[in-house]
């Protein structure tokens, strides 16, 4: 599902550096959204290039549990029906100073996808014909969650 969508330069030229200068450490969310038949749930931001895991910045009064619920639904219309389980947090300083990222699996959920303006496109994925745009990151939590390969500390 494809719409409409803010162009990237203006996303991360403007944005971006505010939350950089406003926030010293910062922390984020994924959910690893699966769905009956075992496909994943991966979206393609306005403002960054590649197919990844919904989610996005916790907010200074939600714990990660209340912003992965947030994030889903305002992302990508999925709520959470069931309780995520905490896969890993990460460090993710390379692409963004500072930054940690915990992933939740996500199994029990309600919804269709209903995408916010920020998200160009989202779609489920079986496992074996994911987009060549993955991330590299996305793609390493796919083999620690699927294929049992060895966990990373860094994203």
């Amino acid at each position: 599902m494809k719409r409409f969508a803010l162009p990237k330069f203006v996303m991360q030229r403007l944005l971006q550096p505010y939350w950089r200068m406003s926030r010293g450490l910062t922390l984020g969310v994924r959910g690893i959204v699966v769905d009956d038949t075992g496909r994943v749930l991966l979206v393609r931001h306005s403002y960054v290039n590649g197919a990844m895991f919904p989610g996005g910045g916790v907010e200074w009064t939600e714990t990660l549990g209340l912003s992965l619920e947030r994030e889903l639904a305002e992302e990508v219309g999925i709520r959470v029906a069931g309780k995520p389980v905490l896969f890993g947090v990460y460090a993710n300083s390379e692409n963004f100073p500072g930054d940690h990222v915990a992933v939740f699996l996500v199994r029990d959920w309600t919804g269709s996808l209903n995408l916010s303006l920020e998200i160009a496109d989202a779609a489920f994925y079986a496992l074996d014909a994911l987009p060549e745009d993955i991330t590299e990151g996305t793609r390493r939590r796919i083999a620690e969650v699927f294929e049992d390969a060895e966990p990373e500390a860094v994203w």
